[in-house]
């Protein structure tokens, strides 16, 4: 063999272990170094932000995007996205609420019944998808409207209010409000219970998307769908599995929402599923599909509360949120964007 050939292996061999490439390829670069941006300015420009407390708050708003975030990035890596994924919420908090009260029940038989319907309406979205190959678009759409009408109509029908009756004084509601709504002390810092519940749905989805068989699926049905069905990949089965997972964190959001506040209001949740799909583009996620991480989403939902909570501590008007919200949009897409075409250059 060749000096000239050894020298070509030794620089390929340099080049796929370069940091520097390793780094570049992270789809969830651009969204911490704006996630950095926007911490280092509100540090200047709020009194308190960095605070334990101020951060704690931060944290809380986070999580509550940030648990539906994770789910809605697997299934936009998928190539689809899901419209009904905000009143998906609400209706998994009715469906607890109105179940528990009006059979008597302990409430956690009617957290297990939310849960199942949700998971259901879920693979009714995968289903019908992947049999009439229409857009997710026109599919999920049907399915928020569908349910916008559902959570009013029922709740009307059955509770004579467009809100739920309280259900704080039935059985099993303290410990379903620990489990779901609670408030953690650590280090003298109060914690809502909802942080834990998106860390354990980031580890859960990158190890998903890195460490078995379905996250390569996921990528692959995003990338191609027909190259990975001709090479054995179960599209239709990845593509339910998905919604189903959106589906899940909607059912956890849901009992956060009932079990905070001990009853619902039904036109709750309208416009949030733009802010899920917003916090997953923000974290690197092509709207194309085949391309993201979870952490890059829950770094998008970090980035939306340091924002929403920025403004506040900053006492500024909170109408200016959406147009940060924008622009961290546009900023972040355009950034990761440029990040994908140095990581390319590099190959």
């Amino acid at each position: 063999m060749s000096a000239a050939t050894d020298g070509d292996l030794r620089d390929e061999r340099i080049l796929q272990t370069s940091p520097l490439r390793k780094l570049l390829a992270r789809p969830e670069l651009g969204s911490v170094v704006g996630a950095l941006a926007v911490l280092v300015f509100f540090a200047l420009a709020a009194d308190g932000f960095l605070r334990a407390a101020s951060l704690s708050t931060v944290l809380y708003a986070s999580s509550t995007i940030g648990i539906m975030a994770v789910p809605v990035a697997l299934l936009m890596i998928g190539g689809e996205f899901d419209l009904s994924a905000g009143v998906l919420v609400t209706s998994s908090a009715l469906i607890s609420s109105m179940f528990s009260y009006q059979t008597t029940a302990n409430t956690w038989v009617g957290v297990g019944v939310s849960l199942l319907v949700t998971l259901a309406i879920g693979a009714f979205n995968g289903f019908v998808l992947t049999r009439t190959r229409l857009p997710s678009f026109i599919v999920t759409l049907g399915t928020f409207l569908m349910l916008t009408g559902m959570n009013l109509g029922f709740t009307k029908l059955i509770d004579g209010t467009v809100s739920t009756k309280t259900i704080a004084d039935m059985e099993g509601f303290p410990s379903a409000h620990a489990v779901f709504a609670s408030t953690l002390t650590l280090g003298g810092v109060d914690l809502r219970v909802t942080v834990l519940w998106w860390f354990a749905l980031v580890a859960l989805g990158s190890w998903i998307l890195l460490r078995t068989r379905a996250g390569n699926w996921i990528f692959a049905v995003g990338g191609n769908q027909d190259a990975a069905r001709a090479v054995g990949v179960p599209v239709a089965r990845t593509k339910i599995a998905l919604y189903m997972g959106v589906a899940f964190g909607a059912w956890v959001s849901g009992q956060h929402l009932l079990f905070s506040f001990d009853a619902v209001q039904s036109g709750e949740g309208v416009g949030n599923e733009l802010i899920y799909i917003i916090a997953a583009v923000i974290g690197g996620c092509l709207i194309t599909g085949g391309y993201g991480s979870a952490v890059g989403s829950a770094v998008g939902a970090l980035l939306f509360g340091m924002t929403s909570k920025g403004i506040v501590f900053a006492e500024w008007n909170p109408d200016w949120f959406k147009f940060f919200l924008g622009a961290m949009l546009l900023l972040a897409t355009l950034l990761n964007a440029w990040v994908r075409k140095r990581a390319e250059a590099t190959t």
